[in-house]
């Protein structure tokens, strides 16, 4: 494993005072962001900078965090940054955005069990959905024209777009639209990476959700089963990076204030979706086995790991996977 020191060697300026204020303008946050960013960010800028230049097909990103740790900012930071200061062309994806609809939950529920009316863990996305976005980004041969891959007319490629407020996704006449092709793909999301567990590591129940709601397992065999999907689609990322937490109890508060957040988005609109503290409480309990299975096994398949206290802010920044030399 190396540490930050290898990269301490590339401080460029990120952005300039001008463009640092309007991104934190339109992301809500404090200049302190700033100063934390340009510290370190800078490096992780300039390996995708100095990747993708060294590649025909698009860079694939996938970045690991559980909720409120940051990763839809970074995100948001790379989407904005890359194409100002290195003329990247960038998509932005986040796992969140492929759930299955409300209806298809309640008919999983239905069908297989109550909890995965529930968003959020592993079998309640869409994967035929979620791989044919990252493919007509990929630019992969075999997606152009079919169908079912959001691909619209000429290049253009819709990514979906799911409203938490709501809880469900939303018309297809609201899906961002991107130009392809891209030079770099961004994937954020909160089990990126994870692994299935097995059978034997799921007997025990971790919290109060699994023990009274789950009492026979069958709810988190299903979700551990479902996971296998996804690995094919984790084995296409070129570059990995986690913004790992202290430990699961710090999620909850960081769930609440994104929560708030988001309900200062919704002011005057359909709030139906707003969660209370209390219900943030039961909701994490579905995010909990995965979210502590991720921080004890994801770490070791990141080019860049970045470790947070429990404020989010970064402590530390290693490299379990050694970075390409220059």
């Amino acid at each position: 494993m190396t540490s930050n020191r290898d990269t301490e060697n590339v401080r460029a300026p990120l952005l300039s005072e001008p463009l640092w204020a309007e991104f934190l303008a339109s992301q809500r946050l404090p200049s302190a962001y700033a100063v934390s960013a340009e510290h370190w960010f800078t490096p992780l800028v300039a390996q995708i900078v100095r990747r993708s230049k060294t590649q025909t097909a698009p860079l694939f990103l996938a970045v690991n965090g559980s909720q409120g740790s940051g990763k839809s900012t970074l995100g948001a930071l790379l989407e904005f940054v890359l194409p100002r200061t290195a003329d990247l062309s960038v998509a932005c994806v986040s796992l969140d955005d492929f759930y299955l609809t409300r209806a298809e939950r309640e008919a999983l529920g239905a069908e297989v069990h109550p909890l995965l009316q529930t968003r959020g863990v592993p079998g309640t996305h869409d994967v035929a959905l979620m791989a044919d976005t990252l493919s007509a980004l990929l630019g992969d041969t075999d997606s152009a024209g079919k169908e079912s891959a959001v691909t619209l007319s000429g290049t253009q490629i819709a990514i979906p777009r799911f409203d938490k407020a709501t809880d469900d996704r939303t018309e297809m006449e609201h899906w961002h639209q991107v130009g392809a092709p891209v030079d770099v793909v961004i994937w954020e999301g909160w089990c990126l990476g994870a692994a299935p567990q097995g059978e034997h590591r799921l007997d025990a129940a971790v919290n109060a959700l699994e023990r009274e709601q789950d009492v026979d397992g069958r709810w988190r065999r299903y979700v551990d089963a479902a996971l296998s999907h996804y690995q094919p689609l984790f084995d296409r990322a070129d570059l990995w990076v986690m913004l790992a937490a202290p430990s699961f109890d710090c999620v909850c508060r960081w769930r609440c204030e994104q929560e708030e957040k988001l309900a200062q988005t919704q002011a005057g609109g359909d709030r139906s979706g707003i969660m209370s503290a209390s219900e943030i409480e039961e909701f994490i309990q579905f995010y909990q086995r995965l979210t502590e299975w991720s921080l004890a096994t994801v770490p070791a398949r990141c080019h860049f790991l970045y470790e947070l206290d429990e404020f989010r802010k970064v402590r530390s920044l290693a490299h379990p996977v050694p970075l390409e030399s220059s």
